[in-house]
């Protein structure tokens, strides 16, 4: 049932698609900063009266600032998912983007279900069962390919082979990528493919529904920025699983990045390779923020033809300070993302 659903709806949006194919509007102008304008924070303009023994100031340009960023989100919006699209205090939504995320919800409670019956399973061994928690992380890898798979969003992958070849060697790796859209969890999942993996995140993702029961139960290596003690802790544990034969994935730049280009990298993320000696491998994510940029609530159009991820050759840690495999796998990383994606200086 939940099937016929699923697919009716996908037959909806493909529908709509064609009806209302998303171009921009006739008439409709935008600045070619536009998305820059959005995330920054108007500068209100003060003008000051001189009145007896009163100060006066006021801030007119405050709420015409305000307007102003308004209207360009709307219209930003309405050119990226066409005319259906509209705006919420969550994020923008299309029906495309509306179809993603019901199929997300939909699947995502069969992922709860399976994860808590998990869960019930590892209380009653006492954690003698599964000890590098291979099954939740495949039921994560399940939900990510279902959703991937109904949603047509499967990217493109350049130099899969590199990763196949790489895992017949049976060593582990950390696998690093840039970082400007909530898609490129899935792109890596699905690109990384059905290993045993732990994603190095910041630990406030704990808190989302559904995803944060998944992150803990699998034990990614969850990163608290404003407590040394625990940062210290998350080093050693992500030497661990390196250690015992599974996989780390990291954004190296700490978050997403709004403007859509390559930020610094973090202090520190290399760490756990340098330690353990592991090897990195660069992966170049394209296209991700085409889909899905951060004033999406949900993607507003397939990611297929749209987002490709290119696997570059590992890079040995071994015999490297971690600022020059910083500076290495960085480069990587630029060499194959387009011109608009790579950071300005």
């Amino acid at each position: 049932m939940i099937t016929i659903y699923a697919v009716s709806l996908w037959l909806l949006v493909v529908y709509s698609s064609e009806a209302f194919p998303m171009r921009r509007p006739q008439g409709v102008s935008l600045p070619n900063n536009a998305r820059n304008i959005l995330i920054s924070k108007p500068k209100p303009s003060i003008r000051r009266f001189s009145v007896p023994n009163v100060s006066i100031s006021s801030s007119n340009g405050s709420s015409s600032a305000q307007i102003n960023k308004k209207q360009i989100r709307q219209q930003l919006i309405k050119s990226e998912g066409g005319p259906l699209a509209f705006n919420t205090k969550y994020g923008a939504l299309n029906p495309f983007a509306i179809y993603y995320g019901i199929t997300s919800i939909v699947l995502g409670l069969v992922w709860f279900v399976a994860l808590s019956f998990m869960q019930l399973v590892y209380k009653i061994t006492g954690d003698r069962f599964d000890r590098k928690r291979r099954i939740p992380v495949f039921l994560g890898h399940c939900w990510g390919t279902a959703l991937l798979a109904l949603t047509g969003s499967f990217p493109k992958i350049e130099k899969w082979k590199i990763i196949k070849e790489f895992n017949k060697s049976g060593r582990k790796a950390m696998f690093v990528s840039n970082h400007n859209s909530w898609m490129d969890i899935p792109f890596i999942g699905y690109t990384i493919g059905w290993q045993n993996y732990k994603f190095v995140a910041k630990k406030e993702l704990e808190n989302v529904p559904i995803l944060g029961k998944a992150i803990m139960l699998s034990r990614n290596v969850c990163v608290d920025r404003s407590n040394r003690k625990s940062q210290l802790v998350t080093l050693k544990l992500g030497m661990r699983w390196l250690d015992d034969g599974v996989n780390l994935c990291t954004f190296p730049e700490g978050t997403r990045s709004k403007t859509n280009r390559l930020m610094p990298f973090m202090g520190g993320a290399f760490k756990m390779a340098q330690k353990a000696g592991a090897p990195v491998i660069p992966m170049s994510i394209i296209g991700a923020a085409n889909v899905m940029p951060s004033h999406w609530l949900f993607p507003y159009r397939s990611a297929r033809g749209v987002c490709k991820v290119i696997v570059h050759e590992p890079i040995e840690s071994l015999g490297k300070t971690e600022e020059e495999l910083n500076k290495e796998v960085r480069e990587k990383i630029i060499e194959g993302l387009p011109e608009e994606q790579r950071p300005l200086n």
